[in-house]
Formats: structure tokens, C-alpha cells, sequence
């Protein structure tokens, strides 16, 4: 008895791949919805955390905010918050004539770097004696 060998189209069916059933038009819609949303909050969470305003324009904002004249001018960076947004923190000052380590005048702004605007503005005055 030999056995013969099994007919092409029973091969085809054996060896074909399985389909997958269709999926739903509102799944694929639903998932290229999510897509979009978590790119746009990507992207807005970047374009928060860029610096936009240089040194020199935070200087700038925060000299118009306070009342007098600095002499000494000191800048530096830092982020902060959860989101860490970047801040221009700005030291404005007047030292005393002869004290070098005391002020007539002190200002501390905080100027954002993403948008420029002036958050927060600490003057501390010195009566002098």
C-alpha cells in the first residue's frame, strides 16, 4: 500500500495563515485619536520647558521692575516646579559705600525664560545708619 501523496489544495489550506478577524473601524479610530493626544501633550510640555529669553532681555525686564539704579548686576539660571520651567533669576543691588557685603538696595526678580514674564519681584531695602 503506498500512500499517495495529499492533493494541492489541501496543502494550501493546511499551510495558508491564519486570519485575524476584522477589527472594528472604531477601534482604529479610537487608537489613532490616542496617538495624537499623547503627541500634542509631548509637544506642549517641550515648548514649555525652552528658553526663549536671553540673559540680557531678562536683565532687562527685571531693571524696569524695580525702583532704583543697580550697580551690581548677577544672573543665573534655575528650573523649577515639577515641570521644571526655566527661570531667569536675577540679582539687582546697591552696595554701601565702603561694605561691599551690605546693600542700600537689594532686588531679586525671577523672569521666565519661556515667556518673559516678570513672576516674582523681592526688593529688600537697607535705611543706611
Amino acid at each position: 500500500m503506498s500512500s499517495d501523496p495529499p492533493p494541492k489544495a489541501a496543502i494550501g489550506s493546511i499551510a495558508a495563515p491564519r486570519r485575524r478577524p476584522p477589527q472594528r473601524a472604531w477601534l482604529r479610530v479610537g487608537l489613532v485619536v490616542a496617538l495624537l493626544a499623547v503627541t500634542f501633550v509631548a509637544a506642549r510640555s517641550c515648548q514649555q520647558s525652552q528658553v526663549r529669553i536671553t540673559k540680557e532681555q531678562a536683565i532687562a525686564r527685571a531693571e524696569a521692575r524695580v525702583p532704583f539704579e543697580p550697580t551690581n548686576v548677577q544672573v543665573r539660571m534655575l528650573r523649577q516646579g515639577l515641570a521644571s520651567q526655566p527661570f531667569w533669576i536675577v540679582s539687582l543691588s546697591v552696595p554701601r559705600e565702603g561694605q561691599p557685603q551690605v546693600f542700600d538696595e537689594l532686588a531679586v526678580v525671577r523672569v521666565s525664560a519661556n515667556s518673559g514674564k516678570v513672576a516674582d519681584v523681592r526688593i529688600q531695602r537697607e535705611d543706611p545708619p
